[in-house]
């Protein structure tokens, strides 16, 4: 293990370059170094193309803007440590600047990198950052439409974490209102039935799939049928049908009636109704956090904060936004207005007051946001939330700043509030995915099935000797059917739709989960064949000679890097891509240089240190990402 703190060699040259350039062309000190990663290892190591777009702006050839900045760049020490000398002949093509690192330079950063931290620089002010990561509702199974937030947002959340933040989770559950009340209002008339009536509920044997069952009966049982109605009385469809659907109304409006008595009672506490939403509340939530501890989830009970608990502060807070002239009557609804530049110039009012007097999403909403705020001092709001809702977030967002509420007491600045939207999880048909009756599928079934797929595969490729219980497979093939599920997610860009297809997220080639684990169970088994031989990591010198163990340095040395541009953009897919590419450097440099069965000792040791790094940073990687790991496949 090394003391040495870590150099981000990207981080060195970035600031080498910019300053080169402010020397060089004063005028231009703004300009940036543009440093990439070169396509061609042979060559170089980096580059920087900055000169062409330099060239413009100071009226000079572009490589004459080269020639000046490497002269300068050729003066810093830094850059020196560990950097082959810049010359003329680092100049290629118009006017790229090739940098190529020294050898012993290389593996002196790669071993500062092996500490438990691997690089990562924790941020210098860390932030307190609520991501709103999950949003199930009561009474109702999670199915594929839940999928992505908490896999999204439990990643963001956990790069947070890593880079050295303060994150609050936040599962936003859908517990109140109408639509509760009206499952609420049907248990409780089933349960009162008479003991041999096979409509009768137990309210204390319910499981979530009656309650799932219920809440579908209850929305058609006060769904009424106006237009069926206005149809038979328009085209004269005689007595018996308008009588039909006159019942079927009168029976609707009745239930609807019913279930508006029962919400008033749930917001009144009555013992008898609020005991049976606890009920429901229970085994939906049980449920659900069971399903987010099999997805490698970190959502428990600390952090749901359901609708319920707004339900107090939702008039006194819209009295406070209407005596502060923030919010203003409209055709009597209550609306704040955001159309000005400082709060999202957005036309469309954020409507917080219906003109019965009900409240919306949106109150509900800019409640959150000023309890994150203003009680939980979040400095950083993340909703992880369907790109659909991109309009309706940007109005609350507007609304709170306009109010106030989003403006931090303890910092006196409006918190950062983003929407890091999603798309749709696809059928192989290009439509949303459901089942072939057309229901959305069920979330439990989804994680069964992947763990019987992974299951097979298991079986399919398992070698002679390496038999393993019942119990062991099934272990290993529900983490191994999980971690397939999550990397197909993460790995695409969020805000695009994507296809599930269990055959291509559970290959073992390709961009796909299986395929990451691998790598690093094969650096596992590397360490056991090791371990056996009594040869051991420690003592070894790190050293860097062939072009695929400088492949693989480079790669690995842009970790530190990668975590901090998928925090900063809430993007998980961006880990993935370093990770995939991490395994492909290991993949060539396991195929060309022998490890156990090196040339000699110092070289075994050294490709030992570079597997064992290798491996460390694959492990921590898939952590972060919330991807469980395995020890053999």
């Amino acid at each position: 293990m090394s003391d040495a703190s870590f150099v981000d060699p990207i981080a060195l040259l970035d600031a080498s370059f910019r300053g080169a350039i402010a020397r060089a062309f004063p005028q231009a000190a703004d300009a940036e170094p543009l440093i990439t990663a070169s396509k061609q290892i042979a060559i170089a190591d980096f580059q920087s193309n900055a000169a062409m777009g330099l060239a413009k702006r100071v009226g000079k050839q572009p490589r004459e803007v080269a020639a000046a900045i490497v002269a300068e760049a050729a003066k810093d020490a830094d850059l020196a440590s560990i950097a082959e000398p810049l010359t003329e002949k680092s100049i290629a093509g118009p006017g790229f600047i090739n940098v190529k690192l020294r050898g012993e330079a290389l593996a002196g950063l790669v071993a500062s990198m092996d500490s438990a931290a691997l690089g990562v620089t924790p941020v210098a002010t860390p932030l307190r950052v609520v991501v709103d990561l999950m949003g199930v509702n009561l009474a109702k199974q999670m199915h594929v439409g839940h999928l992505r937030s908490p896999f999204v947002g439990d990643a963001i959340a956990r790069v947070l974490e890593r880079l050295g933040h303060t994150v609050i989770r936040q599962n936003h559950v859908g517990d109140w209102g109408l639509n509760i009340a009206m499952v609420t209002a049907r248990l409780m008339k089933l349960a009162k039935l008479p003991a041999g009536d096979p409509r009768r509920v137990d309210l204390e044997r319910l499981t979530l799939d009656g309650l799932d069952a219920a809440y579908k009966a209850a929305q058609a049982e006060c769904q009424r049928d106006l237009a069926g109605l206005e149809a038979c009385k328009k085209f004269g469809l005689g007595p018996k049908a308008t009588a039909e659907c006159e019942e079927q109304v009168n029976g609707a409006t009745e239930a609807f009636l019913d279930a508006r008595q029962v919400l008033v009672k749930l917001q009144a506490h009555d013992a008898e109704t609020f005991g049976v939403w606890k009920k429901i509340q229970k085994i939906t939530m049980d449920v659900c956090l069971a399903v987010c501890k099999r997805l490698h989830v970190n959502v428990t009970d600390e952090h749901s904060a359901g609708e319920s608990t707004y339900a107090e502060e939702l008039a006194p807070m819209v009295a406070d936004l209407e005596k502060r002239g923030i919010a203003e009557l409209d055709q009597g609804a209550l609306v704040v207005r955001v159309d000005a530049p400082e709060f999202g110039s957005i036309k469309e009012p954020c409507l917080v007051r219906k003109t019965d007097g009900g409240f919306l999403y949106a109150t509900t909403d800019i409640a959150g946001i000023r309890r994150r705020v203003q009680t939980m001092h979040a400095d950083r709001l993340v909703y992880v939330i369907d790109a659909r809702q991109n309009l309706h977030l940007r109005q609350c967002f507007g609304a709170a700043t306009k109010a106030g509420y989003a403006t931090n007491p303890k910092t006196g600045k409006v918190a950062i509030m983003e929407h890091a939207a999603f798309g749709s999880v696809l059928g192989e048909d290009g439509r949303p995915f459901k089942t072939r009756s057309g229901e959305n599928v069920n979330l439990q079934s989804l994680i069964d099935e992947a763990g019987e797929r992974a299951s097979a595969g298991i079986r399919a490729r398992a070698k002679e000797g390496d038999a393993m219980s019942e119990g062991e497979v099934k272990t290993l093939a529900e983490s191994l059917g999980v971690a397939a599920m999550k990397y197909a997610d993460l790995c695409n860009d969020r805000v695009k739709d994507y296809v599930f297809s269990f055959d291509r997220m559970l290959a073992f080639e390709g961009n796909t989960g299986p395929y990451l684990l691998y790598a690093l169970v094969r650096i596992k088994s590397i360490f056991r064949k090791a371990k056996e031989r009594g040869v051991s990591v420690e003592g070894g010198v790190l050293s860097i000679a062939q072009p695929q163990e400088k492949m693989l340095a480079l790669a690995l040395l842009k970790y530190p890097g990668a975590l901090k541009a998928t925090g900063d953009a809430c993007e998980p897919h961006r880990l993935c891509t370093y990770l995939y590419e991490l395994a492909g450097s290991f993949s060539s440099f396991f195929d060309a240089c022998p490890v156990l069965a090196a040339p000699d000792e110092a070289t075994m040791r050294a490709r030992l240190r570079l597997c064992e790094l290798t491996g460390k940073v694959l492990e921590d990687g898939l952590r972060t990402l919330g991807i469980p790991v395995v020890e053999r496949m």
